[in-house]
């Protein structure tokens, strides 16, 4: 069972160490409450927190939870991932870490852990995993997740499968009913005849209805910001599937884009979720 800080203790302070202490603003902000659907939840007194404090008080609290000295851990990508990334480091930094080494799921997050003196190992030295961290861009009642968003999907999936624990970590604005009309569906493809797979994927069965958008751009945004084609870090390019209304069977889904030539993976992750940590204007929660 999580707690929140004493009222003493500044997360943000440059002599913060403890592991229970989250963030500045968690000091006397919380009351702790039963709810019928996580086994934690903490609601919020008075103090509101922007968007920044709560994926920071997800991803130091993932860390805090279930990463422990002497594990293989998997780092994600994105906004939310960059404070579990940067909280390992502070706990190396401070000793209360040791004997860690981390598997990144992209370039950027492989730079970031660089900087902070994170020791790196692959998947090729290492094909089983403690625990891996990540956010997400959609969770449904079941768990199951759209990721891809920042055009990491298929170096996050490869490190997450392999995960005894996957540890998601969002903001309550990622929680939906159903995939699909909240955030596009990304897959990655291999750029040889895209437009045909682009075609190809788009009248599967269980994508009907949806529009499939070449990614443009930058690979780490869905929003247009250029007039190239993004390319992934690992050479490929990104189709995103707009859906309007919610997918009907994301399991089925996921299993014929897999089983569709010229995919090399895609974005929902079914299945794989050990546990969501949910961070929203009444505080955390946990579901698992």
């Amino acid at each position: 069972f999580w707690a929140p800080p004493p009222p003493a203790v500044s997360a943000f302070s440059p002599a913060f160490t403890p592991r229970t202490a989250i963030t500045q603003k968690l000091n006397n902000a919380f009351t702790v409450s039963p709810s019928p659907r996580t086994n934690t939840f903490l609601t919020m007194a008075e103090t509101a927190l922007t968007q920044d404090e709560l994926k920071k008080m997800v991803g130091y609290k993932a860390v805090d939870d279930y990463v422990k000295s002497g594990m293989v851990v998997g780092l994600g990508t994105g906004s939310t991932a960059y404070f579990a990334v940067e909280r390992v480091g502070q706990l190396l930094k401070d000793g209360e870490l040791k004997d860690i080494v981390c598997i990144p799921t992209s370039v950027r997050t492989k730079e970031q852990a660089e900087s902070l003196d994170i020791p790196l190992v692959t998947l090729d030295t290492h094909s089983k995993l403690d625990v891996a961290i990540d956010g997400a861009d959609e969770v449904d009642p079941d768990l199951n997740l759209v990721k891809g968003g920042g055009g990491a999907l298929l170096r996050e999936k490869m490190v997450e499968i392999v995960s005894d624990k996957f540890i998601v970590i969002v903001d309550e604005s990622k929680l939906c009913d159903g995939l699909g009309p909240g955030f596009p569906v990304p897959v990655e493809i291999t750029p040889f005849c895209h437009e045909h797979t682009m075609r190809t994927v788009a009248a599967l069965p269980a994508c009907e209805g949806c529009e499939a958008v070449l990614r443009m751009g930058s690979s780490s945004s869905n929003v247009p910001d250029g007039d190239e084609i993004a390319v992934t870090d690992n050479g490929n390019y990104i189709v995103d599937l707009h859906f309007k209304e919610p997918i009907k069977d994301a399991p089925a889904m996921a299993q014929q884009i897999k089983n569709t030539v010229g995919v090399v993976d895609h974005g929902l992750f079914c299945g794989m979720t050990t546990a969501v940590i949910i961070a929203g204007k009444d505080g955390i929660s946990v579901k698992d």
